[in-house]
């Protein structure tokens, strides 16, 4: 049960709002805004949060709608799909190296299994074939929402072909990981690694058949 807010005059509940939105950077992938409002006991709030949003209209604050930033595609490999598809990058928000699935931006006005196609072949050289599965398993959700908007869509399926990093853009370092069973248990005991795949990949270890909760 949510804590109650306090009573105006007018006899209504108080409850937290955003009243000003103010862009506090002009950047290509991630922007700085600071919000100002109040809380649920009528005090200032000065909340400052990261977006993948070039505007201030475009937030989803302002939109309402909680369409995909971005991909993460959890894609098994070889013929026995006893493999799963990493990355080791390196992260500069860190200053070292983590693993993590293939994952990447949705381009304007982009479908995210395009993406998730598209993003797959530019950061392993690999092809990848979604799967088709209930909308509820891959619908948008959030990173990291005490500081962010950004939302991010699971795109599963299978991959094929041989890595090929040739594709990446110069700002990215990673070296394409396909892990069975035995590596996946070495990464979750002793790497460091985004929440999101070591949940999946927890899974992977242990289930015979990785995606059957898909139904597939």
């Amino acid at each position: 049960m949510a804590a109650p807010g306090i009573t105006g005059k007018d006899g209504e509940e108080i409850m937290p709002h955003i009243d000003e939105i103010m862009k506090q950077t002009d950047n290509r992938f991630v922007n700085m805004y600071l919000l100002e409002g109040k809380n649920r006991k009528g005090g200032d709030v000065h909340y400052t949060i990261a977006s993948r949003s070039r505007t201030e209209d475009a937030l989803k604050i302002k939109t309402g709608e909680n369409v995909a930033d971005g991909v993460s595609i959890y894609a098994l490999y070889g013929d026995a799909q006893d493999r799963v598809v990493l990355v080791r990058q390196y992260r500069y928000a860190i200053g070292r190296y983590i693993y993590e699935f293939p994952a990447g931006l949705c381009e304007e006005g982009e479908d995210f299994h395009a993406a998730a196609v598209r993003e797959m072949h530019e950061e392993t050289g690999l092809v990848f074939t979604p799967l088709k599965t209930d909308a509820m398993f891959e619908a948008p959700r959030f990173t990291s929402i005490g500081m962010s908007d950004e939302s991010v869509a699971m795109v599963y399926g299978y991959a094929a072909g041989e890595p090929d990093t040739r594709f990446l853009e110069d700002s990215e370092e990673l070296r394409v990981v396909l892990a069975d069973r035995e590596e996946v248990k070495r990464i979750l005991r002793e790497e460091w690694m985004s929440s999101q795949c070591a949940y999946q990949l927890a899974h992977f270890l242990h289930d015979a058949e990785p995606f059957a909760f898909l139904g597939a």
